[in-house]
């Protein structure tokens, strides 16, 4: 099960420059779990604890995954999951 992770221009460091990754799983967590174990410097960038980090959004199909089942939201075949991590400024 194919699925493109986006990755967000702030956390490219950690993919070696990729915007976009291809990964197996059939929900978030697994999909994240797969981009982890080939990029192991996103996992505390974006989880803590097993969880989201509070200021990471996460996006399946454009859906965010809070008000879904969380890392347990489903992700059919060519699905796009999208992180989006908050950022703030003035």
């Amino acid at each position: 099960m194919a699925v493109t992770v986006k990755i967000p221009t702030q956390l490219r460091a950690a993919t070696s420059g990729s915007a976009e990754l291809s990964a197996a799983g059939s929900t978030v967590g697994e999909v994240l779990d797969a981009v982890f174990a080939e990029h192991g410097d996103l996992r505390e960038r974006i989880t803590e604890g097993g969880e989201l980090r509070r200021f990471v959004n996460v996006y399946v199909g454009g859906e965010d995954i809070r008000f879904g089942d969380g890392m347990e939201t489903a992700v059919d075949d060519g699905a796009e999951v999208t992180i989006l991590p908050a950022v703030a400024g003035g």
